[in-house]
């Protein structure tokens, strides 16, 4: 019979352990990563035991009577391995639904894991929503390299590249984010009035507990941040969680050369390099300025979908 646990600490490295055997499971959701900001979220999330054995994890938070898979994290839906078969992701995916509603929870939103995180092939959950009468209510496009077989840079592209070259900027990984970061806030709240989703002490924890998961490369001039880059390497994705460039690094070329040594050289062993989302208000609203400027590099697009179930 299968029963569910909700998380406590007791199942750290069960839950652990099971994230890094999934087949779609990435190191956003190994505790560690996802406890970080446990002061902004209620914690809900899900184990699904047979007996002794764990089939299956939902990373979620709890808001009033909604549950979340899961608001703090870009994706977030069912965790599972190559030995569950889509009649056992059915069966699971009803007892959780069976389990919520127990909880009186009124409405499940569902943020699915993009296939190109997937180790195998892990989308029966998808299949499971279907048949569970999921509405489909988000679609965020983002935009990846297909690192095998990439398209080629834009010729503006390359051109910025070779004159930043020519200028003597050099692309160096740091371990000091300080500097970028004045850089990334001036340039967030100068746009569009905002600030980074992690302020510069959490990246830096972040960092301290996944220093060879979360990188971070800066284009210099001289001892002068141009540019920079996050990147948070899963193995088979690098995904470029916040890039930016102070004015003179735009018009240098020095965002060019970070991508064109990032991509075609550091992680060029990746299956995918994905430049994250250009798209706001759930999906509605596309910035095509920022998805033409990554479409530059060679990128194309990805979805990010998001269901809700009602209970």
């Amino acid at each position: 019979m299968m029963e569910i646990h909700r998380y406590t600490a007791a199942y750290h490295r069960d839950w652990n352990d099971f994230v890094n055997e999934s087949s779609n499971g990435t190191f956003l959701f190994l505790r560690e990563y996802m406890e970080y900001h446990a002061d902004r979220f209620t914690d809900y999330s899900l184990l699904v035991y047979d007996d002794n054995k764990l089939l299956a994890l939902l990373p979620a938070n709890r808001q009033g009577d909604v549950l979340y898979s899961h608001a703090g994290l870009t994706y977030g839906g069912l965790i599972m391995t190559t030995r569950n078969t889509t009649v056992q992701v059915l069966a699971i995916m009803q007892l959780i639904a069976d389990f919520l509603r127990k909880e009186r929870f009124v409405k499940w939103v569902y943020k699915c894991v993009p296939h190109i995180y997937h180790r195998y092939p892990s989308e029966a959950d998808l299949y499971a929503l279907f048949r569970l009468g999921a509405r489909w209510v988000g679609c965020n496009i983002s935009s990846a390299v297909q690192q095998e077989n990439p398209l080629r840079f834009r010729a503006d592209r390359r051109s910025r590249m070779k004159k930043a070259v020519q200028a003597g900027l050099q692309v160096v990984e740091t371990t000091d984010f300080a500097p970028f970061w004045q850089v990334l806030e001036s340039n967030l709240q100068e746009r569009y009035r905002v600030k980074p989703v992690h302020s510069l002490a959490e990246i830096e924890l972040l960092h301290s507990r996944f220093p060879d998961r979360i990188r971070h490369f800066v284009t210099l001039r001289g001892d002068e941040v141009l540019a920079g880059s996050v990147i948070y390497d899963t193995g088979i994705v690098a995904h470029a969680q916040y890039t930016s460039a102070s004015h003179e690094g735009k018009h240098s070329g020095a965002l060019d050369l970070l991508y064109g040594e990032i991509i075609g050289e550091v992680f060029a062993s990746r299956k995918w390099f994905d430049f994250g989302q250009s798209t706001e208000e759930m999906g509605h609203y596309l910035n095509e300025g920022l998805i033409t400027q990554k479409e530059g590099f060679g990128c194309r697009g990805v979805a990010y979908n998001i269901y809700e179930i009602d209970l």
